[in-house]
C-alpha cells in the first residue's frame, strides 16, 4: 500500500528531527517496500511571522486528506496549532508511552506504562477571562462523552498490555469534574472484569511515578494532569528526548514528540531525534491497526530494534551522554535498519 503522510516540520529543532526521522523511514521503504508520500506543511511561529496565522486552511485540508500526519514541535503557537487541531479532527486520544530501554539511563529498568490522556477538553478548551486587573478565571469543561470514550480507549489498551488501568484524578477536591471523570471511568471498568482496575488522585500518582514506576501499565486521567504526568514519565525513563506520543481519532491521527521546540539548541543539529523516531513507529503501529498492513507492523518493530541496537553501539546524542548530531542519529539508525536480517 501506499500512503501519504502530511509532514510539519514546525519550530526550533523540529526540522532537524524530521530530516533525520525521513532519513530512517526512506530506509524502511527500502528494505519493505513499503510506499510514502511525503506533503510537506506550514504551522508554527514561523509560519505565523509569514502569513500572521500559525495554521493555515490549507495545511487543515491538506491534513484531513492524508493518511497520518507527522508533527514536529512548534514554539508559543502551540495553542493554535496542536490544541486546534486536536479539537478540529477530533483527535480525543493522547498516547504517551514511557518505557526503559536497555543502554540508557533510567530510574528502573523495568519501566512501561502508558498514560492515555483525554485530548479534547479541560481546562484546554481556552475558556480563560480576566476579570479585572486582579482576578481571573478559567473554566474547566469535563463531559461524560469524552470521558466514557477515553476510558474505553484505555481499557482496550490495556487489554493488549498488562491488564491494568489506573484513573488518576482529584475528585477529593474537584468533586463536579473529576468526581464525572471518575464515575465514567468506573463505568467502563464493569465491562472489562479481567483487567485489574483502580484509581490514584493526582499528587499520589505524581509520587508513586518516581517511587515505583513499575507498578503502572495503562494511566488514563484528564487533559492538564495527563500533559503533566506525561512529562514527568518522560524523565524517569531518560527524558524528553525518548517521549513519543500519538493523538487519536476515529479515523485520523497525528504523531508528534511530546517536548517543545527547543530554540536554546534549535539550528545546532544536537537535538535528539529518538522522541520523532518512536512517533513515527506508533505511527506505523496506528496504520497497521486501520489497514491491516502487516509492512507497517514490521517496520514499526524494526524501528525499535534499531534503536536498541543503536544504544548498544553506543550512537546516542548529546542529552545521552553520546557524540552524534541529529543527522548523524538518524543516518546510523538507517545503516542498522539496512542490516537487520
Amino acid at each position: 500500500m501506499s500512503y501519504n503522510l502530511a509532514i510539519i516540520p514546525g519550530d526550533g529543532i523540529g526540522p532537524e528531527q524530521i530530516e533525520a526521522t525521513l532519513i530512517v523511514l526512506d530506509a524502511l521503504q527500502e528494505k519493505l517496500g513499503l510506499k510514502f508520500k511525503y506533503s510537506f506543511l506550514e504551522a508554527g511561529d514561523n509560519c505565523f511571522k509569514k502569513y500572521g496565522i500559525a495554521l493555515p486552511e490549507e495545511t487543515i485540508k491538506a491534513i484531513e486528506k492524508a493518511d497520518a500526519t507527522l508533527k514536529g514541535p512548534v514554539g508559543e503557537t502551540a495553542a493554535e496549532v496542536i490544541v486546534k487541531l486536536r479539537q478540529l479532527l477530533d483527535l480525543y486520544a493522547n498516547l504517551r508511552p514511557a518505557k526503559s530501554y536497555p543502554y540508557i539511563p533510567s530510574l528502573k529498568p523495568n519501566i512501561d506504562l502508558l498514560i492515555v490522556r483525554e485530548n479534547t477538553e479541560c481546562l484546554y478548551k481556552g475558556f480563560e477571562y480576566r476579570i479585572n486587573e486582579g482576578v481571573a478565571i478559567g473554566i474547566r469543561i469535563i463531559t461524560k462523552k469524552a470521558s466514557l470514550r477515553i476510558a474505553q480507549y484505555a481499557f482496550k489498551e490495556a487489554s493488549k498490555r498488562k491488564l491494568k488501568v489506573t484513573a488518576v484524578h482529584k475528585s477529593n477536591v474537584l468533586k463536579a469534574t473529576c468526581g464525572l471523570f471518575a464515575e465514567a471511568c468506573r463505568e467502563i471498568s464493569k465491562k472489562y472484569p479481567n483487567i485489574k482496575y483502580e484509581e490514584m488522585y493526582v499528587d499520589a500518582a505524581a509520587m508513586e511515578l518516581i517511587r515505583s514506576p513499575e507498578k503502572f501499565d495503562v494511566i488514563v486521567t484528564t487533559n492538564m494532569f495527563g500533559d503533566i504526568l506525561s512529562d514527568e514519565a518522560a524523565q524517569i525513563v531518560g527524558g524528553l528526548g525518548l517521549a513519543p506520543s500519538a493523538n487519536i481519532g476515529f479515523d485520523k491521527a497525528l504523531f508528534e514528540p511530546v517536548h517543545g521546540a527547543a530554540f536554546d539548541i534549535a539550528g545546532k543539529n544536537i537535538a535528539n531525534p529518538t522522541s520523532m523516531i518512536l512517533s513515527t513507529k506508533m505511527m506505523l503501529e496506528w496504520l497497521y491497526e486501520k489497514n491491516n498492513d502487516e509492512k507497517c507492523l514490521e517496520g514499526a518493530k524494526i524501528i525499535e530494534k534499531a534503536l536498541i541496537l543503536a544504544f548498544e553501539k553506543g550512537y546516542t546524542t548529546m542529552d545521552l551522554g553520546g557524540k552524534l548530531s541529529t543527522k548523524e542519529m538518524g543516518l546510523k539508525i538507517a545503516s542498522i535498519i539496512k542490516e537487520i536480517s
